[in-house]
């Protein structure tokens, strides 16, 4: 058994790494937020995404492992260049916005027991991410990520630590229900943008063309290319543990934020009060255990993050790109990462709290989606791509669904 679990364990990769960067400072502080002003209400929509986020991001690993390039590089090669325009423009807004989000997230967690201005604190987060960024290899980032990502079922271990009303969780994860609360709409689209976020499908594309092109140094990329036997079904065992995980973690997020914020009527306005649901675990040192959460999820999400739109960047320009490679031979790859870092030090001068910027990303995440899932979608299908392992029925479906879901959503907020 133990053999087994670490065969397993060094047969998880992008999959799980995705999946757990799912679960950024902006997704914590969204589902914090959910838990902690609709109680269990909209527990049922982590479960009924699910499936969808598995057949998303499935497609995405699909499109990078058999073709030897990421998205970016697939709409380049074989879609009208005004496609890959609008494509890398929402991408790169996206991503920047999101590093800053998160990096601006993480210096708010790290005020809560240093005390220095979130500014100064912002521009120490950023500098060491750079370091680690261009200092780490790939092999090394990868490895510790895993961990980083493991390191998130503190909050399972939390919410089975506090008094859960189980009928009631029960019901509002199995059945749907929209809670009579103004704010509910703005919810379900912060959840649904920080669940099926555009720079997970980019970054998981990326990723696994850079396993493959490891393994085959010299793959003629971005065109079908049969991979060795049995990478196929270990992409699809990666990505539904990566995925599952990702919203097991999410789940109890929000279950742990309706047992301990929503059922004593607080309003969360900041970081402290959301800290303040691992009271009942951690007591005086909730929030230190916070902090420490917070930041572990960053140093798994922001490379994901900046990484997701230097891959875009790269393979549009045709730049090196890949961060295995040292800084000398992807210049342009680390200085795109490094420019989205360093944007988060402005995030302060708009006067926004963290845990709003924190939110806010995610309803942007939810606006750039629908224009990603189409072309996934039509991507996954493409033999140019993907070969004669297109989509499964179910899986395609699964992706038409998330579209349309992503669309409805969209309507609803903007002209409802």
């Amino acid at each position: 058994m133990r053999k087994r679990l670490r065969k397993l364990w060094r047969s998880l990769g992008p999959g799980l790494v995705t999946g757990g960067s799912g679960n950024d400072p902006s997704a914590i502080a969204t589902y914090s937020l959910a838990g902690a002003t609709l109680g269990y209400g909209l527990l049922w929509m982590v479960v009924f995404l699910t499936p969808f986020m598995v057949a998303i991001q499935n497609m995405c690993a699909r499109i990078g492992a058999l073709s030897g390039c990421g998205l970016a590089g697939n709409l380049k090669r074989h879609y009208s260049r005004g496609i890959l325009i609008i494509a890398v423009i929402a991408v790169v807004i996206s991503s920047v916005l999101n590093v800053a989000a998160n990096l601006y997230g993480m210096a708010g967690a790290l005020n809560l027991i240093i005390p220095l201005p979130v500014a100064a604190l912002s521009v120490i987060t950023a500098v060491t991410v750079i370091v680690l960024i261009i200092k780490l290899r790939y092999r090394t980032i990868a490895s510790v990520f895993k961990w980083f990502a493991l390191s998130l079922a503190v909050y399972i271990l939390a919410a089975f630590l506090v008094d859960l009303e189980w009928g009631k969780l029960l019901t509002h994860a199995l059945i749907p229900q929209i809670p009579e609360n103004p704010r509910t709409l703005l919810f379900i689209f912060a959840i649904l943008g920080t669940t099926l976020s555009p720079y997970l499908f980019f970054w998981q594309a990326s990723e696994e063309a850079e396993v493959i092109r490891q393994e085959r140094p010299g793959l003629r990329v971005c065109m079908f290319r049969e991979v060795p036997r049995g990478v196929i079904a270990q992409i699809d065992m990666d990505t539904k543990i990566g995925m599952g995980f990702s919203n097991l973690i999410a789940f109890f997020i929000i279950a742990l934020a309706a047992a301990t914020l929503f059922s004593t009527g607080q309003n969360p306005e900041s970081l402290r009060d959301i800290a303040a649901a691992l009271e009942p675990v951690a007591g005086h040192y909730a929030t230190w255990l916070f902090t420490f959460g917070l930041i572990g999820a960053g140093l798994l999400a922001i490379p994901v993050l900046a990484g997701g739109g230097a891959y875009v960047l790269s393979e549009t320009f045709g730049w090196g790109a890949s961060i295995d490679h040292p800084f000398s031979r992807a210049r342009n790859f680390y200085l795109v990462m490094i420019a989205s870092i360093l944007a988060s030090m402005l995030v302060p001068l708009f006067g926004i709290t963290p845990l709003k910027a924190l939110f806010w990303v995610a309803i942007v995440n939810a606006l750039v989606a629908p224009l990603m899932l189409m072309l996934i979608i039509q991507m996954a299908s493409n033999p140019k791509i993907v070969g004669t392992h297109i989509s499964k029925p179910g899986v395609h479906w699964l992706g038409i669904g998330a579209m349309f879901i992503m669309l409805t959503g969209t309507f609803v907020v903007l002209f409802a």
